[in-house]
């Protein structure tokens, strides 16, 4: 197999989606696990009317990689997508399309045109949803989808609306309801908390002259003008101290809330603004009459209305204490109203129709929307001298979740659930259930539950399952069907195929009191939160056949529910409603929330805006693995919001993808020489039972017994936190191993893994390790990058056990962890080896000090003795990596630096105020005893304040005698239980030397990349520079050099010495060592002569003139070297060396040719061999 140098993921991503088309990868898993255990996992159902954005994708990553992590622990997950086909969001978007703007522009068109309407666009986008989810790696069954408008559907969500109703948690009632003017419904209280937004409204002030006294008045606030022509009274707190006042400047006099004042003055403190005439108590107004500010309703309720009432809703955070009362549209305006018998429960006055536009008797408004009207309204009341203040006010406000505007509240008859009455037990199912995080089951969800309120579920809409209740208004008598052979029996009409509201409106139901009386269906259709959260039983069409009994009583509740933390009061809630309704059991056992994906700006993500890149364009360009890494990987799946960021997609390919490619890579083209080199050898495979044979051999590299270490506890790792839903933790640990394996195993042991050092069976060894690794790592990444994950597992199946051959990984169980394998101990000490070479790096960066040079000796310091033995052992690894000669050991950190402390002016200054001077003072005062214990705590007092070491900034400094007996450089982790390390950083002449070599070398790695070249091109070296005195060092480095290039590099030698009979390769002006020029010149690696010592070999004519033997020479030299060592028989096949003389003949002219005497295998051969000749 070869790997080529750059892969472009998303394109690899494309022939993998093939290959698993073609193989029928996700049809053949199922196949596979038919007979396994259920795994039990519901679909939340998105509406098919828009397309799929990031909160989407992020869900569905998440629920993708949960379920693969559950197929490969060996059970059988069915996956079925499902579409949300009813409601809101198909209905708005049929009214944009049609324009449609009322209830009776529906009745012309008719109910049926309308729903073919809506269902012909309900299923738009699917075949882009299902491009969508495809590309994006989730395997989920589209064939065998649920739709919320199937009829088996249907007759799930009416067998689920019966058990409510034969349970008596159906109730009619007249409530105050979140409304849409725009959809022309009331909308239950959790859809209303779904889309609040912050808007700048009207708030003003507005005065209520008492009926006795015209000269003194009432004064109200409200942010909703449009709600005044509909007043009937006034509320105030009976426990409220209010007050009489007049105003200085007008001399009006206001009652006002005494806590209030503020709402008319700035500085209610500032004297002249007002006098006080009186003081009272709420409860002395209540019964007041004022004078009407609309004269609308004053004929039908002037003699119950107009006048004071008291409740203790009214509060004094806002406003002026006095709330003015419009009970069809507030909900506690509404209960304070009926109960003062100010109006009856279903006669309000509500001058407004379904659209939101003002009706008679409001008729200097009527046909304006309430919203359009408020600046009429405002200006109306300013002109009868009524209007105290006009102000704008900024604030949180309820939007309708689908037209995006602004709900109203409005009194209306609806159908309800008794939430309230179900209220202890939902908060205990809730706990029986696992949420990840926690803190949403505890604090948002539970909260939710504590104030949980009878749930509308009816709307006055059209598409949509209609509430299977036939009704006789006038005697009150309801029948609920719960089925279709149900309705068929009750009506005597056979044959129905829909319950649409175009099939079922029409259909009637008999009395059962024996009247001859017909009840009709009602008009309201369910609310489409009531359809998706009935799906646990609807998809499966439960009751209604035996498999869907089995099912049910094997997968319920779920194993496995994820969606965004807006669902907490969507499908979440109606989820646990139902269930606890129909069962008394949560609908799930594990749920896993996600939080907002919003712009790179904080801000919702808007396609008005365009404040986005779109999805796929960003899988196009970085693949859908870095994606879905880079999303479930982030704050997000801790519920928090994520600020999307193409830029940190971008890095996970950098970080994350490119260097797991990269160790593949550099495993392929090893085991590729491996073979070349050991054509005889048997190939590259892991063998069965590998773990067993390691853990057996006590693996001898220590990088190797790490690795396998690590994996094994990286295992034990994914197994614990997944059991428990902890992708947070997973994803990190999973990403920290690739970083492991590139940047250290690797890294470290690329020596060894190129052949460089050891024998045959030590890289056969590393080569197999590193192979197994890979494999291990492609199994456990798997339901996280199911692409790349597919790419590395085709790569090395041919490397792979018997066991672990498969047509996909995706068919692969998880790996299981091998205790036997894992050393705690030895992974500590190779954590504690990095930090040390990581700290060493800082330190020479910190001086500009290059790792080319090398130093002489570096100090690690731990307080603990055993930690310091553990580096000990991995000492060579240090030695290498930091290019230092000599390591010393010490416990003694005080021996060495001094810590200082000084207080984080920036954080501090603002908390502590004048307090700062001090603290700053006592702060750098601390001595190295009590920073260091601060270090280990995490926290100290001082001055009476408690600072974390977050709020200080702590140094180490080098004790001045140790400067004064040489140059040094400290670095340190931090903590007593921390390292610390110290590099003597003074160079002498053959340090500098050792460091002008490395550069060397480094000037020929580079020239070789540029050149192309890979591991098995061979050739020779040769140098020149204007610097005698670089000659000079590179005269005594080349040696070394020619040693850590040998595979590479056949010898290294001045530029003069190049043959002339040499193929050049490449001949640049490299980059300088340090200010010295240096020019290499590449030559291909071959047979070497030296014409010298050829001429003497050669049988020349007697007669043959100076010049004749010197063409003969360079003939002879030329032939040499474009033939191949073996053919001319100067090398064996197996590469040694011939010590047979080989004769050949030139023009007539014979040679004697001699390996090693005439003729060489590299430069250097032939210099020596000449020197010794001279």
């Amino acid at each position: 197999m070869e790997v080529p140098e750059r892969l472009v993921f998303a394109a690899e991503e494309r022939k993998i989606l093939e290959y698993w088309n073609e193989i029928r990868a996700f049809e053949k898993s199922n196949e596979l696990a038919k007979d396994r255990p259920l795994y039990s996992f519901y679909d939340g159902p998105p509406f098919a009317t828009g397309l799929p954005h990031y909160g989407h994708i992020l869900a569905g990553t998440i629920k993708d990689t949960v379920t693969r992590v559950a197929y490969q622990k060996g059970f059988r997950v069915p996956r079925r997508f499902g579409w949300d086909c009813h409601g809101l969001p198909v209905e708005y978007e049929i009214e944009q399309q049609l324009n449609i703007k009322s209830k009776d522009d529906v009745m012309r068109m008719g109910i049926e045109k309308y729903n073919a309407e809506c269902r012909a666009i309900v299923m738009r986008y699917s075949s882009e949803w299902e491009h969508v989810v495809k590309r994006l790696g989730r395997w989920i069954d589209f064939e065998n989808d649920y739709k919320t408008l199937d009829l088996s559907y249907m007759e799930s969500v009416w067998w689920v609306f019966k058990q409510l109703w034969e349970k008596d948690l159906v109730y009619r009632g007249f409530r105050v309801m979140p409304y849409s003017t725009a959809c022309t419904t009331p909308l239950s209280n959790f859809e209303a908390n779904l889309n609040y937004k912050d808007v700048s409204d009207p708030a003003i002030v507005v005065s209520f002259p008492l009926v006795d006294d015209p000269d003194t008045a009432f004064i109200a606030w409200t942010t909703t003008p449009w709600t005044l022509p509909s007043n009937v009274a006034l509320c105030v707190n009976p426990g409220f101290d209010y007050l009489l006042i007049e105003d200085i400047k007008t001399s009006k006099k206001y009652y006002i809330a005494r806590d209030r004042l503020v709402q008319l003055y700035k500085d209610p403190k500032k004297s002249g603004l007002y006098k006080v005439l009186l003081e009272c108590k709420g409860v002395d107004l209540i019964g007041k009459k004022y004078v009407p500010l609309f004269p609308y309703f004053v004929e039908k309720y002037g003699a119950t209305a107009f006048r004071v009432l008291g409740d203790g809703y009214v509060t004094n955070d806002a406003g002026t204490g006095i709330v003015h009362q419009a009970p069809a549209f507030g909900e506690d305006d509404y209960r304070v109203c009926v109960e003062f018998k100010v109006v009856e429960k279903t006669d309000l006055p509500c001058p407004i129709d379904e659209n939101g536009r003002f009706l008679d008797p409001v008729s200097d408004f009527k046909g304006k929307g309430v919203k359009e009207a408020d600046r009429d309204i405002i200006h109306m009341i300013k002109d009868m001298g009524r209007l105290v203040k006009n102000e704008q006010l900024m604030h949180s406000y309820p939007f309708c979740w689908r037209s995006e505007t602004p709900l109203i509240y409005r009194a209306v008859p609806s159908w309800f659930v008794r939430v309230e009455q179900l209220k202890d037990r939902l908060i205990k199912n809730n706990l029986e259930s696992r949420w990840v995080p926690d803190t949403v089951q505890h604090k948002r969800f539970g909260t939710w539950l504590e104030n949980a309120r009878d749930w509308n579920i009816s709307r006055n809409r059209y598409w949509g399952t209609p509430v299977p209740i036939w009704m006789d208004e006038e005697t009150g008598e309801c029948i609920v069907p719960g089925s279709i052979a149900e309705l068929e029996e009750l009506s005597g009409v056979s044959g129905i195929s829909d319950l649409h509201r175009d099939t079922v409106d029409s259909i009637t139901i008999k009395s059962r009191t024996g009247s001859g009386r017909e009840l009709k269906r009602i008009e309201e259709t369910m609310d489409c939160w009531m359809e998706s959260g009935a799906m646990p039983y609807a998809q499966i069409h439960y009751p209604f056949t035996e498999e869907s009994k089995t099912y049910f009583q094997d997968g319920f509740p779920a194993d496995f529910i994820a969606e965004g933390l807006d669902q907490t009061r969507g499908w979440f809630y109606t989820l646990m409603v139902l269930s606890t309704a129909l069962f008394d059991k949560p609908a799930f056992k594990n749920c896993v929330v996600n939080g907002l994906v919003l712009a790179e700006d904080g801000k919702k993500m808007s396609k008005r805006l365009r404040n986005y890149p779109d999805p796929m364009v960003v899988v196009e360009e970085h693949g859908a693995d870095a994606l879905r890494l880079y999303l479930i990987n982030s704050p997000v799946v801790r519920a928090e919001p994520l600020r999307f960021r193409e830029a940190g997609v971008k890095d996970v390919v950098k970080e994350v993808m490119l260097p797991w490619f990269h160790s593949f890579r550099f495993l392929i083209q090893n085991v590729n020489l491996f073979q070349v080199t050991h054509p005889s050898a048997a190939p590259i495979c892991i063998p069965e039972g590998m773990a067993n044979d390691h853990a057996a051999q006590k693996l001898t590299n220590p990088m190797d017994h790490w690795i396998q270490s690590a994996m094994s506890s990286l295992i034990h790792f994914v197994h614990q936190e997944m059991d428990a839903y902890r992708l947070y933790t997973v994803v990190p640990k999973l990403l920290a191993l690739i970083e492991d394996l590139n940047n250290w195993y690797v890294r470290l042991n690329r020596p060894r893994l190129k052949g460089q050092v050891g024998d045959e069976t030590s890289w056969r060894t590393s080569l197999v390790i590193l192979a197994d690794v890979l494999l291990t790592l492609s199994r456990l990444m798997a339901p996280f990058a199911p692409f790349f994950s597919e790419y590395v597992y085709q790569g090395l199946k041919r490397m792979a056990p018997e066991s672990l051959q498969a047509e996909s990984v995706h068919f692969l169980m998880l790996p299981e962890a091998r205790d036997d394998l894992v050393d705690e101990r030895f992974e500590r000490a190779v954590a504690l080896m990095q930090e040390a070479i990581v700290l060493g790096r800082v330190a020479r960066e910190r001086r500009n000090v290059s790792l080319k040079s090398p130093l002489r000796s570096m100090r690690i310091i731990h307080a603990d003795p055993l930690a310091l033995e553990g580096v000990k052992e991995l000492e060579d690894y240090v030695r290498s990596e930091l290019n230092i000669r000599h390591v010393e050991y010490s416990r003694d950190q005080g021996a060495y630096v001094t810590l200082k402390a000084d207080a984080d002016g920036r954080v501090l200054g603002k908390q502590l105020g004048k307090a700062f001077a001090a603290v700053h003072n006592a702060v750098k005062a601390l001595s190295s005893e009590e920073i260091q214990a601060l270090e280990e705590r995490g926290s100290i007092e001082i001055a009476g304040h408690v600072l974390s070491s977050q709020d200080i900034k702590i140094s180490r400094e080098i004790r001045p005698e140790i400067n004064q007996a040489g140059d040094f450089e400290v670095a340190g982790g931090g903590g007593s239980a921390g390292l610390l390390i110290v590099l003597n950083l003074e160079r002498d002449q053959s340090l500098i030397e050792d460091g002008l070599g490395r550069e060397f070398m480094n000037r020929i790695q580079k020239l070789r990349k540029k050149c192309g070249f890979v591991a098995e091109d061979k050739c020779e070296v040769f140098y020149d520079s204007e610097s005698k005195e670089l000659l000079e060092v590179l005269e005594r480095q080349k040696g070394a050099v020619c040693g850590a290039l040998r595979t590479s590099s056949v010898s290294i030698e001045r530029l003069e010495h190049l043959p002339k009979t040499s193929v050049v390769l490449a001949d640049e002006e490299v980059e300088k060592i340090g200010t010295d020029t240096l020019r290499l010149v590449f030559t291909r690696a071959g047979l070497v002569c030296s014409e010298k010592l050829l001429a003497k070999s050669i049988e020349m004519p007697a007669d043959a003139s100076d010049s004749r033997a010197t063409v003969l020479v360079d003939l002879f030299a030329k032939l040499v070297v474009f033939r191949d060592p073996v053919g001319l028989g100067l090398v064996w096949s197996d590469g040694s060396a011939s010590t047979e003389a080989v004769r050949m003949s030139v023009d007539g002219v014979q040679a004697e040719l001699r390996l090693g005497h005439n003729v060489f295998l590299t430069t250097a051969d032939r210099l020596a061999r000449e020197a010794i000749e001279s």
